[in-house]
């Protein structure tokens, strides 16, 4: 039942994802990233007011955690999940952790990209 609530939730972010990339496209423009910027920075927003929210509350079955988390917000931004493991680190003094943590997933997460790409040039050329 689990993977049919992420199923489920990961289509309604992507859509809303979607949306959200058209809509800031039309209001600030293509010339910085600001779509990826926004719902990033929204994402997060939401990932601290759900993580706040079962915090107090009890989800037995955990079917909401995981259709407004991982499902919706998953499909919406990765970068809540990143923001909420890099803060929950933190808060658990495990500082050098979480340095290295946001360190080395942005650093590495641009490596693989450009690894990738060059895979992909060099293979199609």
């Amino acid at each position: 039942m689990g993977y049919l609530v992420v199923f489920v939730g990961a289509g309604v972010g992507g859509s809303l994802r979607h949306f959200m990339n058209i809509w800031v496209a039309h209001h600030l423009g293509t010339h910085f990233p600001y779509h990826t910027f926004v719902i990033n920075i929204l994402g997060s927003l939401v990932m601290g007011l759900v993580a706040g929210w079962f915090i107090h509350r009890s989800d037995p079955e955990g079917h909401l955690r995981l259709f407004l988390a991982t499902g919706i917000l998953g499909g919406f931004t990765t970068f809540s999940a990143f923001s909420l493991d890099a803060v929950l680190l933190w808060e658990r003094h495990e500082h050098l952790l979480a340095a290295l943590y946001v360190g080395g997933t942005v650093v590495l997460a641009i490596a693989g990209l450009v690894l990738g790409l060059w895979i992909m040039r060099t293979a199609l050329a």
